[in-house]
């Protein structure tokens, strides 16, 4: 399954927000648009317009990763992520992945600590772990590239949208 970078930052929101903040979630365009645009936490950055969030989501349930709900009382559609169903991962795996999907390359240590702001992750080696068994799929959902310039430590990324981040 290869998606598109936009398609690629709006699942990494629903699946964060979904994990962060429950009680808004599922969510609505609306809310997607100013998820997908924030300036912490993102890496790059972006400025996608409503109609841009709406055709990755319409490209997203066409994958199966995403579908539309109606929530009794709402009076607007709501989106959220399917992807634990669709591609047979844990919270851990997801939680990482988001990661990886919303702020690019990343040490074990890097998303240890920041997809632990999702789901807990006890140590490095849980982290490792997750990355391996996503490694070892096939198709992969990781791969480890080499260390960042002046760096040390070997990093992962997604290969869900190979160009997503430049390394």
């Amino acid at each position: 399954m290869i998606l598109e970078p936009a398609e690629c930052r709006v699942l990494g929101v629903l699946v964060e927000k979904a994990q962060t903040v429950p009680g808004q979630y599922p969510m609505t365009l609306n809310a997607m648009v100013s998820g997908c645009n924030q300036r912490n936490n993102r890496e790059p950055v972006t400025n996608l317009s409503e109609d841009e969030v709406l055709a990755a989501l319409d490209d997203l349930r066409g994958k199966g990763l995403v579908r539309e709900v109606m929530l009794s009382g709402s009076r607007v559609p709501k989106f959220k992520h399917e992807t634990r169903a669709t591609l047979g991962i844990e919270t851990p795996a997801l939680v990482v992945l988001a990661e990886l999907l919303l702020r690019g390359p990343q040490t074990v240590g890097e998303l240890r600590t920041r997809a632990g702001r999702m789901h807990p992750l006890e140590s490095t080696e849980v982290v490792q772990a997750v990355l391996e068994s996503m490694r070892d799929r096939d198709p992969a959902l990781v791969r480890r590239i080499w260390p960042a310039p002046r760096g040390r430590a070997d990093r992962w990324v997604q290969t869900l949208c190979p160009d997503l981040h430049p390394m």
